[in-house]
């Protein structure tokens, strides 16, 4: 079971490589998180998705040192565009600073191509001709295979698709957060454009293992999360305990029927869920091939939805960084 992006058939379940590097509390040990990568390659993971903000260049430091002997087993692909000054993030998609971000990509992985390069964030400072430019240039210097966008609308990725085809469009998307629905899915199907979801378990919170997010680690990013706050968990935990009782009753995890779910949108829809875990990691890949009846699939996304859940996916302060469409009741 084969999908495309940016013209190679790669599995549809990839591995988001950001939580073993930052973000979700203290990562694993090295020597694990090599461990795991090195188990996905051997699995059949072939699409391991990075960005130079994940850990201010660790993650990439360490595919560069876990995987890169084995680069020919898989498509690459990392981000530029979110830059950090001290405390502070902002978002730039100059043509200089999106140049030096693949040098600097480049570097940490040790290698000299990166498959998919991704604009990690819209900015609006810049004409979009602009900074896809830098990115035509990088693939006429053969540094990157194609492009990409992340959390981009409907009407800039056809603007950016207009100037030179997009490859792939990576937005948040799971049963929970169905944004891309207001236009991004359907932009994608009808310009040939791959979807990559990411969080696809809710950033955990459709894993079954999830049960109060008071136990996270305060350098946890859910912990500023709405959805995961005291106020509305309660509420969004009652309903993932539906969900999960739905996927016991025919047979699967919880995140794999998260995971099918996005899956099941369209041909053209990739999930690249993370994880710490080898065992997850294996439940996450099988997510593709296991037996799940349609109308479960059905079931679960009117269990879970936009307007089942409680809480915005983002706390106010990153809510203005994201040019994905919104509904008006978020």
């Amino acid at each position: 079971m084969q999908r495309m992006i940016a013209g190679r058939p790669v599995h549809p379940i990839g591995l988001g490589c950001m939580n073993l590097s930052w973000a979700y509390g203290t990562p694993p040990a090295r020597e694990d998180a090599i461990a795991l990568l090195n188990r996905a390659l051997d699995l059949g993971y072939n699409h391991l998705d990075t960005a130079n903000i994940y850990g201010l260049g660790k993650n990439e430091e360490l595919l560069a040192e876990a995987v890169m002997h084995r680069r020919g087993e898989f498509l690459l692909a990392s981000k530029c565009g979110i830059v950090v000054d001290g405390a502070k993030r902002g978002v730039s998609c100059a043509p200089e600073v999106i140049s030096e971000s693949i040098d600097a990509s480049l570097a940490r992985l040790k290698t000299d191509h990166i498959d998919l390069f991704y604009m990690h964030r819209f900015d609006p400072k810049v004409p979009i001709a602009d900074s896809v430019g830098a990115m035509v240039r990088a693939i006429e210097a053969g540094k990157i295979g194609a492009y990409g966008v992340s959390e981009w609308n409907a009407a800039h990725i056809r603007e950016a698709h207009g100037v030179h085809p997009v490859a792939a469009v990576q937005p948040e998307y799971s049963l929970w957060t169905r944004n891309v629905e207001l236009g991004v899915l359907q932009t994608c199907k009808e310009l040939g454009i791959a979807l990559v979801a990411f969080s696809s378990t809710g950033r955990g919170a459709f894993g079954g293992v999830l049960r109060n997010p008071a136990t996270l680690e305060e350098s946890d990013l859910r912990t500023k999360m709405p959805r995961f706050s005291p106020e509305n968990w309660p509420h969004n935990l009652a309903v993932i305990e539906r969900f999960e009782a739905l996927a016991a009753e025919v047979g699967v995890t919880p995140a794999q029927l998260a995971n099918r779910w996005v899956l099941e949108q369209g041909d053209f829809c990739h999930a690249i869920p993370g994880t710490t875990s080898i065992a997850h990691l294996e439940e996450n890949f099988h997510a593709a091939t296991v037996a799940i009846p349609a109308d479960a699939v059905a079931r679960a996304g009117a269990i879970i939805n936009h307007g089942t859940i409680h809480g915005h996916r983002y706390h106010d302060a990153i809510r203005p960084t994201i040019d994905t469409e919104e509904f008006e009741a978020a």
